[in-house]
């Protein structure tokens, strides 16, 4: 059985830890307000720009001259997983879904005679990454050096992943980060970025009734298109950076807010223990005292 001193060390322990996590959750609660007003904002300007992209690539699909970003390179063979993860912990398993999703893709991937790369952004991801395929790591983006991932960040990610794309490195690219739903649900998110992937039905602009809307580019589509394109990576890329940052916030929030219970529902544990522990060495000396007066 531990001795008073020990168990009074243990319960002042975790009542630091306690304070700590408190502290973050405080922290995170506050964070989590601006990182979800920033991401519910980027949604829609991502949404209409998808829009133009469909109605653009509608009309060049199968034409001759059509940017590399949208035809692809021919071939399906090696395939670029983007991991966008955080730099830093007390998270809960928010970067631990993300790379356990790529890793379901890398595994299916590699069933079906593909060859898998990663190209991981923050570095909470790399390591379990780079223990599963040692020699997959193409390369990566490092964000400890800014405080919050942005526009800027985003725009670099998509240059580097256009200069790899055109030396040939890859033939596909798909994203993965994590889509933020609430505080409590946090979604991994799957999504091609290269080659664009074609529209979906029914996702063209609409005018009124079901018909599409009569739209004229000028100059040529091809041209807009090949204009667009690297903005549309850029804006995926951007949106995947906030949708990270809100869902980061949500689960580390709602980490250390189980974590601040649980230390609470231990040092009441411990601060019983203790007492019954001291209770029961008050009975001994007491009986010693008594058993030593009878002696006399």
């Amino acid at each position: 059985m531990a001795s008073l001193k020990e168990l009074k060390g243990r319960i002042n322990s975790v009542k630091s830890t306690q304070k700590i996590t408190k502290a973050k959750q405080m922290v995170a609660a506050a964070k989590l307000r601006k990182a979800q007003a920033a991401a519910e904002a980027a949604r829609p300007y991502a949404q209409r720009l998808a829009s133009v992209m469909a109605s653009l690539a509608s009309k060049v699909a199968g034409q001759e001259g059509a940017p590399k970003l949208f035809s692809g390179t021919g071939k399906d063979q090696v395939h670029l997983l983007v991991v966008a993860n955080s730099d830093k912990g007390l998270a809960g398993a928010f970067n631990s879904n993300i790379v356990r999703a790529a890793l379901l893709k890398a595994k299916d991937l590699d069933a079906a005679g593909k060859t898998v790369l990663f190209y991981t952004i923050g570095r909470k991801g790399r390591a379990p990454i780079l223990r599963a395929y040692p020699k997959g790591g193409l390369a990566a983006f490092d964000t400890t050096t800014v405080r919050e991932a942005g526009y800027a960040e985003a725009g670099k990610i998509s240059e580097e992943l256009v200069a790899l794309y055109d030396a040939g490195k890859f033939d596909v690219a798909h994203l993965f980060y994590s889509k933020f739903k609430s505080a409590l649900l946090q979604e991994p998110t799957e999504q091609q970025i290269i080659p664009v992937p074609p529209p979906a039905a029914g996702s063209e602009p609409k005018a009124t009734g079901t018909a599409p809307a009569a739209v004229e580019y000028e100059p040529d589509e091809e041209e807009i298109l090949a204009e667009l394109l690297p903005r549309y990576l850029k804006t995926q890329l951007f949106g995947a950076l906030l949708e990270n940052m809100a869902s980061e916030q949500g689960a580390s929030m709602t980490a250390m807010d189980n974590a601040t219970r649980n230390a609470g529902e231990l040092i009441q544990k411990l601060t019983i223990q203790y007492n019954r522990s001291r209770q029961a060495a008050i009975t001994t000396e007491l009986i010693e005292i008594i058993a030593g007066a009878e002696a006399l």
